[in-house]
C-alpha cells in the first residue's frame, strides 16, 4: 500500500531526507507529498525545495487564530490527500483536532526507548543527558503513535542503541540518530505492508 506522507519537521530535516533517500532507492512505496515547518529557516524545508516536495511555513504566530491556524493546516493536508503525518523533529504539540481527524494516522520518531526518557521537556540534547546521567547501559530509537500526551501513543517499533564508556550526549546523540534515519523508514514500510497495525502491537528489534 502506497501511503501520501506528509512530514512535519522544525530543525536540519535529517530524518526526512533519511524517508526521501528510503523513497528513491525503493525501499518504500509511500512518498512524501507534502512538508510542513513552524521554522521559516529549516533545513527541512530546503531539502523539500530542492526535492520539489510542496513545502509550506505554518505557524501559528501568523494566524489570528488557533483555529484559523488549524484550519489552514487541515486545509493543506486535504489538499495534499494525506494518509499518514510523519513528525521529524517537530517541536510543536499537534492540536487535538488534527489528533482527531487523523487518529492512528500520526507517528513521531523519539531518541530513547520509551517509555522512558519521554515526556515534556524530554527532546534533541535533552534526552541524552538524561540517559547518561541515569548511567544505564543501553538506550534506543522509539516510532510511536502520536496522541494527545507527550510521546505516549503505542510502540509501533523500537531499536536499541548502546551506551558506550566515555560517551557524552553529543557523542551519543550522533549514534542514535544513524539508527533513526534506519528506523523510521523501516516503520513506514511496516505501515504500508500491513504487517504492523497502529496501536495494535510493538515491534523490538535486537
Amino acid at each position: 500500500m502506497k501511503l501520501n506522507l506528509c512530514v512535519l519537521a522544525s530543525g536540519r530535516g535529517s530524518n526526512l531526507r533519511a524517508i526521501i533517500n528510503a523513497q528513491r532507492a525503493g525501499k518504500i512505496k509511500s512518498r512524501v507529498r507534502l512538508v510542513i515547518s513552524n521554522n521559516s529557516k529549516s533545513g527541512a524545508l530546503k531539502i523539500a525545495e530542492t526535492g520539489n516536495i510542496p513545502h509550506y511555513h505554518l505557524s501559528q504566530k501568523l494566524f489570528g487564530s488557533e483555529s484559523h491556524f488549524v484550519n489552514e493546516f487541515l486545509r493543506l493536508l486535504n489538499k495534499y490527500e494525506i494518509d499518514l503525518i510523519v513528525l521529524a523533529g517537530y517541536m510543536k504539540m499537534i492540536s487535538p483536532r488534527v489528533i482527531k481527524k487523523f487518529r492512528n494516522r500520526i507517528i513521531n520518531i523519539h531518541p530513547a526507548l520509551l517509555p522512558k526518557f519521554g515526556g515534556e521537556g524530554m527532546y534533541g540534547i535533552h534526552v541524552h543527558e538524561a540517559v547518561i546521567g541515569s548511567g544505564d547501559m543501553v538506550t534506543g530509537v522509539t516510532v510511536h503513535c502520536v496522541d494527545e500526551v507527550y510521546d505516549h501513543g503505542a510502540i509501533i517499533l523500537q531499536k536499541r542503541v548502546k551506551v558506550k564508556k566515555g560517551d557524552t550526549p553529543e557523542i551519543l546523540q550522533k549514534r542514535v540518530l544513524k539508527t533513526e534515519h534506519k528506523l523510521y523508514p523501516e516503520a513506514i514500510k511496516l505501515l504500508e505492508t500491513n504487517k504492523i497495525g497502529v496501536g495494535k502491537r510493538k515491534v523490538i528489534l535486537k
